[in-house]
């Protein structure tokens, strides 16, 4: 099976392609952070565990498609919607699904008028037989 990570944009707020990479490289990364200062976060029921070595670091258990994924060539996809409803949507069909994912809210410092706004979403590493029942639809970006 291959692994991947979704990475789902909103088009709606014609956002600068540099602001869409950075906030995109936000929700990628947050996957991971979520694990390590939020046990509760992301797929703790397949296998992650947490706690501090010798010295008092965080650590982390990775479960085998997220070692396929961080061990190999790191597959996103990027993907679009429309809408913050349609974001939400996808969003919250992964994390019922159980699927590793984090959402991403801008501050608003550099974009939308100081609005804090919700961006985009990241949706593994997974197998991907698992993200594409929720976003094998969406367009790529």
């Amino acid at each position: 099976m291959s692994v991947k990570q979704v990475i789902v944009i909103r088009k709606d707020l014609n956002m600068r392609k540099g602001k869409m990479v950075a906030q995109g490289a936000h929700a990628s990364m947050k996957v991971f952070f979520n694990k390590m200062y939020n046990p509760d976060a992301g797929s703790q029921a397949a296998g992650i565990t947490y706690g501090k070595d010798d010295i008092g670091n965080r650590t982390m258990k990775l479960t085998e498609e997220e070692l396929e994924w961080v061990d190999g060539i790191f597959t996103k996809i990027c993907v679009s919607v429309n809408s913050e409803a349609e974001l939400l949507e996808i969003y919250n069909k992964a994390l019922a699904a159980g699927l590793n994912c984090s959402l991403i809210q801008d501050a608003g410092l550099t974009e939308f008028g100081g609005v804090p706004t919700i961006t985009c979403c990241a949706i593994g590493p997974n197998f991907s037989e698992q993200i594409d029942t929720i976003t094998g639809n969406l367009s790529l970006l």
